[in-house]
């Protein structure tokens, strides 16, 4: 019999007496997928992972893991690798012993228990640091210690709470390289946690973006960053230019829809130096629009940039963003 996805979860609700943090929450998370479950704080995104691992018990739903229901399991009998943002390494271990603990726990004898926990430090890089105990490592390495400790389990399904929080922002970005690898080369499902637009991106095959609540779109990665569902979604993935048109309906404006040098000359009302160059705003009959240049762009612009937006590369999406929240 074929097992079934890594992770399923169907209908997950869950309340704190008035507050209703998760509601009809369904999340599918294939064998060798990474699916990140990205929202704002106190969305419910990390009360959604708890459900799945058995820390929090849903109000209603059903959480199966590699076909095996698992809803009414503790989490120690559901199979799953947990990594949390402070990482929760025992102090008085050494890395070898805090990476075999998950085989050692399920029964494997420590000469194994071992064996597994070498091949995935080996995985990780951090061989030789075997000896050592976690106040001699660095954050980066305590992470990865956190998450070949999930690994050493060969749990079906690993569950990944804002895993690179803690860490300074150089740091996350060398860590997000090399993850997305990781993830595949180990063949795990994974669910990641995480506000953060950019470790969604560089990490998760699937999206589902969570707000109060619930998700709010869900489907391939580059499909919600390109073409997000509503004027809210886009403006909490960063999208520059969210029009709202006094109704119902938003405009986006992708960066691709903006032709320079041509059509009318829009006057210019902000300017802004960058990491990677300058933005501009222009007044647009449509709305203001904010632009990013290159630097012979920039240097080219005076009082009023020459505009023109194409029509068919805009998109038209519902506006649900709050009444006193400006224009993205």
């Amino acid at each position: 019999m074929t097992p079934g996805p890594a992770l399923q979860a169907t209908s997950l609700f869950k309340s704190f007496g008035s507050v209703q943090a998760v509601q009809d929450v369904s999340l599918t998370v294939a064998a060798g997928e990474t699916l990140a479950l990205l929202g704002p704080s106190g969305c419910g995104k990390s009360t959604a992972l708890r459900c799945v691992a058995g820390l929090d018990r849903p109000d209603s739903g059903r959480v199966q893991v590699g076909g095996r229901d698992v809803t009414a399991l503790p989490p120690e009998a559901r199979h799953v690798g947990l990594v949390f943002q402070d990482y929760a390494l025992f102090p008085h271990l050494s890395v070898l012993e805090n990476v075999a603990y998950g085989p050692r726990r399920r029964g494997a004898a420590r000469p194994v228990a071992h064996a597994q926990a070498r091949e995935v430090l080996d995985l990780v890089g951090l061989s030789a640091l075997e000896t050592r105990v976690p106040a001699q490592l660095s954050g980066g390495q305590q992470q990865r210690v956190a998450l070949a400790r999930a690994l050493a389990t060969r749990a079906p399904l690993l569950l990944l709470d804002e895993p690179l929080s803690n860490l300074d922002e150089k740091l996350r970005a060398e860590l997000r390289v090399g993850l997305r690898d990781l993830f595949h080369r180990v063949g795990a499902g994974v669910l990641i946690v995480t506000h953060d637009q950019r470790e969604a991106q560089a990490l998760a095959d699937t999206v589902a973006v969570m707000r109060a609540g619930k998700v709010v779109q869900q489907g391939a990665a580059r499909e919600v960053f390109t073409r997000p569902a509503t004027a809210w979604v886009a403006a909490f993935l960063g999208w520059s230019n969210v029009l709202r048109r006094g109704g119902a309906e938003a405009l986006l404006v992708p960066e691709h829809a903006a032709r320079l040098g041509v059509g009318e000359a829009c006057p210019v009302t902000a300017r802004h130096l960058t990491e990677v160059g300058e933005t501009v705003t222009v007044v647009h009959p449509l709305g203001p629009v904010t632009l990013h240049l290159s630097a012979r762009e920039a240097a080219l612009v005076g009082e009023s940039l020459r505009l023109t937006l194409d029509p068919a590369a805009l998109l038209r999406v519902p506006d649900d963003l709050p009444d006193d929240q400006e224009n993205a």
